[in-house]
């Protein structure tokens, strides 16, 4: 049985399915009841049911990862240039990945 990788459409963490049954939408319950919880809040507002608002806090902190997202890429781009060894690339790029799988969490 194959596994294929998606993320949760509430708060983008990694969901793990499996090819029998349905796709999983969400990670957990919780998940899955704050996007039910959204779409009846924005149930006849005009804001598409599809939308994704967060508030400013939420907001200001998935700026925040994104920017260390992109500092640790700066990293990497300035070892390669300055000749760095395999071992100091991998690790720059392991904390690359962390980071940017970390800033794929809408909240």
């Amino acid at each position: 049985m194959s596994r294929r990788l998606q993320s949760c459409l509430w708060c983008g963490r990694e969901i793990v399915d499996t090819e029998a049954g349905r796709r999983r939408r969400y990670c957990r319950q919780s998940c899955r009841q704050r996007a039910y919880e959204h779409r009846n809040n924005v149930k006849g507002t005009g804001i598409p049911i599809d939308s994704v608002v967060l508030s400013a806090t939420e907001a200001t902190s998935l700026a925040d990862r994104w920017f260390a997202a992109r500092c640790a890429a700066e990293d990497v781009a300035t070892a390669i240039d300055e000749g760095a060894g395999n071992d100091e690339l991998a690790r720059l790029s392991a904390v690359l990945v962390e980071l940017a799988r970390d800033a794929e969490r809408l909240r």
